[in-house]
């Protein structure tokens, strides 16, 4: 009997290690704004990611059907570690927390619905708000000009957001 419970455990342990290993790692293309998005009179940008919704619950409340988008990180173009974005607007109205950057390029590692962590690519342009919808139930006010702009997906098919515009981004 302890035989075939330890064949147990070390097939079980040999299956786990098997699919950590064999895990596709999501690669993405730059997002940005849409090219249709009206300018604002800023210097910088705004970012709106809709990262997975926490599970963890926090019920400390009085709100206990509050949902909560899960904490992000963002990067310089270069790897360097700017700021961890809190994002929970600490109000009745559930939505990502707007963060202003400077135009350039960064990226993001945040969770997605049905992915885990993934790092996104992400261009700013002044004046120009660029989204994130990583939760898997994105709306999207233009969806037939989404489509006709390539929009970058994830391996599911569900869209992330606009296309980037590299080509946009001043410095």
């Amino acid at each position: 009997m302890k035989t075939l419970y330890s064949s147990l455990i070390v097939s079980l342990l040999a299956l786990t290690q098997g699919c950590a290993l064999n895990a596709e790692k999501v690669q993405l293309d730059p997002v940005g704004p849409a090219l249709t998005a009206p300018s604002a009179r800023t210097s910088s940008g705004l970012l709106l990611v809709f990262s997975a919704f926490d599970t963890s619950g926090d019920f400390s409340g009085s709100d206990a059907v509050h949902h909560r988008h899960t904490d992000y990180k963002i990067f310089s173009a270069d790897g360097k570690a700017l700021r961890i974005v809190r994002n929970d607007s600490g109000t009745l109205i559930e939505g990502p927390v707007p963060v202003e950057l400077s135009p350039g390029t960064y990226r993001v590692a945040a969770r997605a619905n049905g992915y885990g962590m993934v790092t996104i690519p992400l261009v700013i342009i002044e004046g120009k708000t660029t989204i994130i919808h990583l939760e898997g139930g994105a709306s999207w006010p233009d969806k037939a000009a989404l489509e006709l702009s390539s929009p970058v997906r994830l391996p599911d098919g569900r869209i992330v957001g606009w296309r980037a515009d590299a080509s946009a981004v001043q410095k």
